[in-house]
């Protein structure tokens, strides 16, 4: 669920013309304002049959494609930019596809909801689950299959001999880079092989 704001700034670290690959690309909307704003082509990787046809509609090519089985469709460095926006946490086999990730792509992007931004820890702290813009599920009915930080992120990465090239947090539409894992309610990683 990201919002227009912070799709701006993921926005901001796709370079103008470059041919993009959006997995779990939802409704579409990332790729069609990559498409508007940054002369960016390439296409969206969804499993829901009502997203899939939402892409159609936004005039974003899109293949209908569980990531969960992997991306041995595509070729090596077959994009300039991979991205995964709200993607991570609803995947089995999150670290293989991060590794598919940086194969398929020439850098990759990950953005997801940080779980040790302070609120949560405050909720945690008062014995509930965090219910925040977000994470606005209960934790029954979330379709998060796990829960991550800015510092496991960037944990999994080195462990997987990714290169960090960004790393930082967004909050409120705002680039945060001071205590990223405290004050960001999103965390972002841009990264190469």
């Amino acid at each position: 669920m990201t919002d227009d704001i912070t799709m701006k700034v993921l926005a901001q670290l796709v370079p103008q013309g470059s041919r993009v690959l959006d997995l779990g690309c939802g409704n579409g909307a990332m790729l069609a304002h990559l498409q508007a704003t940054r002369g960016c082509s390439g296409y969206g990787v969804e499993l829901d049959d009502a997203n899939v046809l939402a892409c159609v509609q936004r005039g974003v090519n899109v293949i209908q494609l569980n990531l969960d089985e992997g991306l041995d469709m595509f070729e090596d460095q077959s994009f300039d930019v991979v991205l995964q926006s709200d993607t991570l946490q609803h995947l089995r086999n999150a670290e293989v596809v991060l590794r598919e990730t940086a194969r398929v792509g020439r850098v990759g992007i990950v953005a997801f909801p940080n779980f040790a931004h302070w609120p949560n820890r405050l909720s945690v702290l008062l014995g509930r689950m965090p219910v925040t813009k977000r994470l606005p599920y209960q934790w029954y009915d979330t379709p998060n299959i796990r829960v991550g930080t800015h510092v496991d992120l960037l944990d999994l990465a080195q462990r997987n001999g990714l290169q960090v090239l960004e790393s930082f947090g967004v909050h409120q539409g705002q680039r945060v880079r001071l205590a990223p894992n405290l004050f960001a309610s999103t965390t972002v990683l841009k990264f190469s092989r």
